[in-house]
């Protein structure tokens, strides 16, 4: 069980949120505590070495980082084993269920001085301009309802230099492996993670068709130019089923 004092750090904030952001809340509630089997399931547990390749973009010189959509706080404790007990973490997600099994893993690995989980929205980050050294998000910024918003606040809150690193599904590069993972979505994905999870809100329908209506790799690094990025770059991992963009503020 999670203290009062817990439970209050990562508090809902206030507001209903718009009609995608209740959806998106109700769907994640649901599957939570199957969260993290899912994944090592549906990925064949490549999400692991996934994130690990994501964090090691961050700059060893990074004392404060925020990560966005940080659901049960994977990237938030990789990062904290990869900048070491100097750095201060603050993982951040909208869903309150998800937060509160990050916040029990974070407890468990004996960093909750080093990470603070916190309930906050994407595109309102309550903190001011330039607070962060680095930023980064893993298989959440698809799931906004703003993405353009929320890439502008993101980099609002990163220091001039900042560095930017999200891990998102991607568009796989060659054509076979297109039609493979289209299956794999569309048709295998949702039936075990339905299975799995016992889920009735259809969030496992949702996930394969936000892959596909989100941005392919070339799309998302020029909405990143867009908001004022300097400098962007990505790399395909397993193909190009999932990319990590590195952006520069």
């Amino acid at each position: 069980m999670l203290t009062m004092e817990e439970q209050a750090q990562i508090a809902p904030p206030a507001g209903t949120g718009s009609e995608k952001e209740q959806a998106v809340q109700r769907m994640f509630s649901s599957i939570a505590r199957y969260y993290d089997l899912n994944n090592s399931l549906l990925s064949l547990g490549l999400h692991h070495a996934w994130k690990r390749q994501a964090v090691a973009y961050l700059s060893s010189n990074d004392r404060n980082v925020l990560d966005v959509g940080a659901g049960t706080a994977d990237l938030a404790l990789l990062a904290a084993n990869r900048l070491g007990s100097g750095a201060r973490i603050v993982a951040a997600d909208f869903n309150y269920p998800m937060l509160a099994i990050g916040l029990k893993k974070v407890r468990k690995a004996d960093r909750q001085k080093q990470i603070l989980c916190v309930q906050a929205n994407a595109e309102r980050l309550c903190v001011p301009d330039g607070t962060f050294d680095g930023v980064t998000t893993g298989f959440c910024i698809r799931n906004v309802a703003d993405l353009s918003k929320a890439l502008a606040e993101i980099r609002r809150v990163l220091k001039p230099g900042g560095r930017f690193v999200c891990l998102e599904f991607s568009r796989p590069t060659v054509g076979w492996l297109r039609q493979l993972y289209d299956w794999y979505s569309f048709t295998l994905l949702p039936w075990v993670g339905t299975k799995v999870s016992g889920d009735k809100t259809g969030v496992y329908d949702y996930l394969p068709a936000s892959i596909r209506t989100f941005p392919e790799q070339e799309g998302l690094m020029r909405l990143m130019y867009e908001v004022g990025f300097r400098h962007v770059e990505y790399r395909n991992l397993s193909g190009g089923i999932v990319a990590i963009h590195i952006a520069v503020k």
